[in-house]
């Protein structure tokens, strides 16, 4: 079929659905002019963020351990990958690392801890971790830490907490092909609690599982649905060690016909390029700027990313402009003055290329 991107650009801009067939043409149609289509994303892109583009720091508080068996995961109990297993950080070392973050830049602190969820105990810690760094350190949090319940959630919020972060992954039908120790209602569960509390969430999607063009687009649209505000695209990488390792998927053009589909179908959301960027989109990246208006730096859970320079290099080049960029410290080496992890926790792959 032959894609109107000017009927695409006005439906999102008048708040309205896209069907279902134009999203499939944009994932699947090999007519699609990828530059147009780029383009016509940019148009939504921009009248909702301008050319600012949000920096997100990921620190990885808590490490392994885990109990789930997430195929995609180096930290489940399925995974063979060499990985440096620990419990949750100390208080002080999670909030000098949002100062660190911080003076990358970062808009926002993003705390991820494995495992099936959290304790109270462990949520009793984390509200205070939060307060903290809302009173002292004054940038803006995110919390992934896995299936939490409503009574958690609303002390989350309570404690400052701007967002928490579950991602739905992959689609309902395809979940099961992915893990087994929970389903795809939990996780839609624990964004819904959020919903419920009046807190912010961040939700999105791995892609190059093995899943089909119709699960890619039941997340996108079950994400609008929800009016999740927040949406990360991640590119799987292959872990070795992992069970989901590699399934040739993803090309740098698939990888923005993907963003710009999520762009269309949530034209108001932030929209992240996840982890798996670099390797994935490759060449692409400034395109992928378009659709997407968010971005993490430095490193993902396991792997390390580009460094904060680049990015900002990036951003520059193609036109864009980094938001908080005033608090980017320039004097400071990523070599030898900052770590995500700590390096000893960092996973390089094997391919320089595949980073998440």
């Amino acid at each position: 079929m032959r894609i109107d991107y000017d009927k695409l650009v006005q439906t999102a801009l008048d708040g309205q659905e896209i069907k279902r067939e134009d999203a499939l043409a944009i994932l699947e149609d090999p007519d699609v002019n990828v530059l147009r289509l780029t383009a016509a994303a940019g148009e939504v892109r921009i009248a909702y963020f301008g050319k600012k583009v949000m920096i997100h720091q990921i620190n990885n508080i808590q490490n392994g351990l885990c109990p789930e068996d997430c195929g995609y995961c180096g930290q489940s109990k399925v995974s063979d990958a060499k990985i440096n297993k620990y419990p949750m950080k100390s208080e002080e070392d999670i909030i000098k690392e949002a100062y660190e973050a911080k003076a990358r830049g970062a808009y926002r602190y993003c705390m991820v801890a494995s495992g099936r969820g959290p304790s109270d105990r462990a949520i009793e810690k984390l509200t205070h971790v939060i307060r903290r760094i809302r009173e002292e350190v004054d940038i803006k949090t995110c919390l992934s830490a896995g299936i939490v319940n409503e009574e958690q959630i609303k002390k989350l919020k309570e404690a400052g907490l701007d967002r928490l972060n579950h991602n739905l992954n992959t689609s309902e039908r395809h979940t099961p092909d992915i893990v087994s120790t929970h389903t795809y209602q939990d996780r839609k569960n624990t964004i819904m609690a959020a919903n419920k509390a009046g807190l912010s969430t961040c939700s999105g999607i791995i892609v190059g599982m093995g899943e089909t063009d119709d699960d890619i687009l039941d997340v996108a649209y079950a994400l609008n649905e929800m009016k999740v505000p927040s949406i990360p695209v991640n590119f799987l990488i292959p872990v070795k060690g992992n069970p989901l390792y590699d399934f040739n998927q993803l090309t740098p053009e698939r990888c923005l016909r993907i963003l710009c589909a999520f762009r269309f179908i949530n034209p108001k959301a932030e929209l992240r390029m996840g982890g798996g960027r670099e390797g994935h989109l490759r060449g692409l990246q400034s395109l992928a700027l378009y659709p997407a208006n968010s971005l993490f730096v430095e490193g993902y859970l396991l792997t390390r990313g580009d460094k904060a320079d680049k990015v900002y290099q990036m951003i520059h080049d193609a036109g864009f402009e980094a938001d908080n960029e005033e608090g980017y410290d320039r004097n400071l080496s990523s070599a030898d003055k900052f770590t995500i992890d700590g390096d000893p926790n960092i996973m390089n792959p094997d391919t320089a290329s595949n980073q998440q």
